[in-house]
């Protein structure tokens, strides 16, 4: 059986790293008594995988695990024994059965991402906000009414100039904030801290100096049917429970 586990990190626990974040879940699985497989050979790890890791400093209400087990388990079970070993900042809130075939695991299958970023009154806390100048929505209109946005992405091994808007499906300015829905995966990838930049650019203010809160909301595979056609990975269980 394999399994998908849909978790929210919130708090504190922002500033957890990934590798921190799998250990974590190695030492959960034990404590909850999770019958989860392991590899052979001689040195057996836990088979699990994350299917779009977090950034230091983001929280998010949708991050994904992918799982196997040795044995059938009861998905509300195992929600409740694993939540009674969590810490302060990580609740686990969803746990389905998927499909055992490689291609529907959540590392492969991940096409967007969508989130929340904040406007904060002060870098030293990401709980104080404030509302976003009333002129920021008209320049958004404009800032995607380009044709083009070219930005300087880089990675750990290069950089490049890169034509962020065909990865931007949607951004709109809400009372709560910016809503971002973004391109996420292995195929192409934005973090919103990079539209963020190029939208302050555009506004000709400086980017280092406007403290911003990003939040994840949840992360999408595509559906059959429409380019433009996501559900979050949650939904893409296996029917037979």
């Amino acid at each position: 059986m394999k399994a998908r586990i849909k978790f929210r990190k919130y708090g504190v626990m922002r500033f957890i790293g990934h590798l921190d974040v799998m250990r974590f879940f190695q030492k959960a699985m034990r404590r909850a008594g999770i019958p989860i497989a392991f590899t052979g050979g001689y040195s057996p790890h836990m088979i699990m995988s994350f299917a779009q890791p977090l950034g230091v400093g983001v929280t998010s209400d949708g991050e994904y695990l992918d799982i196997e087990l040795k044995e059938e388990t009861d998905c509300k079970e195992a929600v409740r024994r694993l939540n009674e070993v969590m810490v302060e900042g990580i609740e686990v809130t969803d746990f389905v059965r998927i499909p055992d075939d490689k291609k529907s695991s959540g590392m492969t299958i991940v096409a967007a991402a969508s989130y929340l970023v904040t406007l904060l009154e002060s870098a030293k806390s990401a709980d104080v906000t404030k509302e976003l100048p009333d002129s920021w929505k008209a320049k958004a209109e404009a800032f995607l009414g380009q044709e083009s946005i070219v930005v300087l992405k880089k990675t750990k091994r290069s950089e490049a100039k890169t034509d962020i808007r065909p990865m931007i499906y949607q951004m709109n300015l809400k009372p709560e904030g910016i809503y971002l829905f973004l391109a996420a995966g292995s195929e192409q990838n934005l973090k919103p801290d990079l539209v963020m930049e190029a939208f302050m650019g555009f506004l000709g203010e400086d980017f280092k100096s406007v403290p911003f809160h990003y939040h994840r909301i949840d992360v999408y595979a595509r559906q059959p049917g429409g380019k433009n056609k996501f559900a979050p990975l949650n939904e893409l269980k296996e029917t037979k429970e």
